[in-house]
Formats: structure tokens, sequence, C-alpha cells
């Protein structure tokens, strides 16, 4: 059996991502009390139906602080009895959600207790936290749509996994901020800057001539050697926690050519010997 429980911050996605998992044909249940996803679990387990074989659940704000924090000890128990158990948890920078919300004119569950919508997301925060600790996954949709999210839900949880670790490579630039999902940032902001070459401004790290710019200079070849040593340490700790994702964030200025072109190289390496690892470039998805 495999349990989703997907949670994060109102307005982050979570239910974009709860219907990509049910057209992934997991059985899904949306704002669960806390209190009763145990009793559930322990439903599915004994069901003789598939129907709950593959089972995601959401939850939300609308649960106390006290029921939030029973959730880590149950997905601990449920791993311990040998239940494949996942936890994502999607986030979002203030001033994002404060945006989405103005667009789409939601009343925030915190509404009740601060009529303040700043204050309401503060205190979602605080009160989501131990589940936010608790995930194997963290996704931060700030430069996502919805079709990105999509994809993204998709290629992770789509597939059983017979080699657990799901490994990604994402760029990012740092004028729009670090993401927050990352395992481990790296700066290639002191590798020469393909920006500053007239013809190679309006291309990516993925087109030719930047790859070609890059790749005649040797200190672009070195940190990219840096990172993947520092990375493939880190691999069998990972495995050794029962970690199920680990992501590993580039950034460069704008998140538009060096960060870009490292990305893709070290997903090409590490996919030679892993068999989930994705490249993602959350500049080029804004």
């Amino acid at each position: 059996m495999r349990i989703i429980v997907l949670s994060g911050l109102s307005g982050s996605g979570k239910s974009v991502a709860l219907r990509m998992l049910e057209d992934l044909d997991f059985y899904c249940i949306d704002n669960i009390p806390a209190a009763l996803l145990k009793p559930f679990i322990a439903h599915a387990v004994r069901s003789p139906e598939q129907t709950y074989g593959r089972a995601a659940v959401g939850l939300d704000a609308r649960n106390t602080a006290a029921e939030i924090a029973t959730v880590p000890q149950l997905i601990d128990e449920l791993r311990r009895s040998g239940i494949e158990c996942e936890v994502i948890f999607l986030t979002a920078a203030d001033e994002v959600l404060l945006r989405r919300f103005a667009e789409t004119r939601r009343t925030h569950p915190m509404g009740r207790r601060s009529r303040d919508l700043r204050t309401a997301i503060s205190l979602e925060r605080g009160l989501m936290d131990p589940i936010a600790h608790a995930a194997d996954l963290v996704i931060d949709t700030s430069h996502m749509g919805m079709h990105a999210l999509r994809d993204l839900i998709a290629e992770r949880l789509g597939e059983p996994r017979t080699d657990r670790l799901s490994i990604t490579f994402e760029s990012f630039g740092y004028k729009h901020g670090i993401p927050g999902d990352a395992d481990f940032v790296f700066d290639a902001r002191s590798l020469p800057n393909p920006y500053w070459e007239p013809g190679l401004r309006p291309l990516t790290g993925r087109d030719p001539e930047v790859c070609r710019f890059l790749e005649s200079r040797s200190d672009v070849g070195r940190l990219i050697e840096d990172i993947a040593g520092f990375v493939r340490a880190r691999i069998p700790e990972f495995q050794a926690s029962n970690r199920g994702y680990l992501t590993v964030a580039i950034g460069c200025t704008g998140g538009q050519h060096r960060s870009v072109y490292i990305v893709e190289r070290l997903a090409e390496r590490f996919a030679q010997h892993h068999p989930h690892v994705l490249a993602r470039h959350t500049r080029l998805l804004a």
C-alpha cells in the first residue's frame, strides 16, 4: 500500500496537486481531519478491495494545532509497519500567496483568527510547521504555474520507485529569490556570464551557443565537478535516512544561462547511475 499525505499552505496549489494524483489513479480524500487519518488508513489496510492500494489524503489548516502535531508520529508508525508513506508539503512566498488570494478573492482558512491576510498567512505557517518539517518533499510553487506543478507531480509521483531516492537539480535566479524546496544551494555567480555577450543574452543555458561559451571556461567545469562530488557523497546519507527526495538548487543572477547549463550537465551525469533524476528550471517556468 502507498499513502501520500499532501499538505501545505493555502494558495500554494494543493488542490491542483491532489487532482493530479487523482488523474494518476490515487484514491484521493481532501481536507480530512487529522484525527481521522489513522482510522482511514486502518480501514484501507484491512479492506480486501484494491481501491485503496494507492491513496492520497489532503491535510490543511482547518485542523487544530494538537491534531497537526500528531501527524509526524503517525507517519513514523506507518513506515515502521511496512506501509510506504510519503509526505508532500507545498509552500510559496508570502507576497505570492497575497497576490493569489487577491486574484481569487477567497477567504483564508485562518481568517477567523485574523482579519489581516498577511497575519493569517503567518499563523498558518506556524500551525503547519510540524508537517513541513516531517515532509519528504517540499515544493515551492512561488514561480510555478498550474501546468508546471502538474508536470512535477506526475514526474515525481506517477510511478512506484524501486530505487526510492529521486534527485532533482533545479536552476534559479538570485534576483528572483532562492527556492524554498532545496536541500542544498550552490552559487554560480562567480563564473563568466554569457549575459554580457550581446549574441548570447536572449538565449538560455540549453542553447548550443551558450553551452560552447561555458564549456570553454575551465572554472565552469571545476564547479560542476565540485558540486557533483558533494552531491554524490550525500546520496548514501539520504538513502540511509530513508529520504525519498534530494533537491539541489544552482543559482546565478537571472537563472537563465549559467545555472541552467550546470543543471543540465549535472542531470545528465547523475542519470547515468540513478533512475530518477530530473532537471528543473525555475526561471524558465515562470
